[in-house]
């Protein structure tokens, strides 16, 4: 009688920790379907004809969905904690690797990329994509550089000049080295 009740006690305890782990998937999993859901309304927004985008999208993401969360739900029952505890880490890489690509995107407006360097003048040669002139101040950056500075001197063909348009390749002196392909922004 009492190796029943002992063995009963054992088999509650390792319901009850499924039963916690299921929890937490399940969480997870309406936390990934919330921002997916969210990623859809913002696309939808950007369509001419969002109703029809709108019925298009329930349809495909509705069915994704239902099969997805069944999966993980069945997969849910037979991973063991250390597996749970990977999949969480798996998420944090994930969502690190979105908010460091968002912050490298708020570096400010991109004006231009650097297509060639003269050291012996510690000149760059700018290739624009927005207008820029003398006493502006930039950022480049790139894999090694990481420089902000004023713009004090400005050049085309040996000329110095004072404002430079869109699509111009001008050189500009800077205080460091700078490489090729390096992105120029206006700060």
């Amino acid at each position: 009688m009492a190796l029943k009740k002992l063995s009963t006690h054992k088999n509650t305890a390792k319901s009850l920790r499924k039963a916690q782990g299921k929890k937490i998937i399940k969480k997870k999993i309406k936390k990934i379907v919330k921002k997916s859901a969210k990623k859809t309304a913002k696309k939808l927004s950007t369509h001419k004809n969002p109703a029809k985008s709108l019925r298009k999208a329930q349809g495909k993401s509705s069915t994704r969905k239902s099969k997805a969360s069944t999966r993980k739900s069945k997969a849910s029952t037979r991973k063991s904690p250390a597996k749970t505890k990977k999949l969480t880490k798996k998420l944090i890489k994930k969502t690190t690797k979105k908010i460091v690509k968002k912050s490298l995107k708020s570096e400010g407006n991109l004006i231009g990329l650097i297509t060639h360097y003269f050291p012996h003048v510690q000149a760059a040669v700018i290739k624009l994509k927005a207008p820029l002139s003398i006493g502006e101040t930039i950022k480049i950056k790139g894999h090694t550089t990481d420089l902000t500075q004023a713009v004090t001197s400005m050049q085309m063909d040996r000329v110095t000049i004072n404002n430079a348009k869109k699509g111009m390749e001008i050189g500009v002196q800077v205080s460091a080295r700078v490489r090729h392909g390096d992105k120029v922004y206006k700060s």
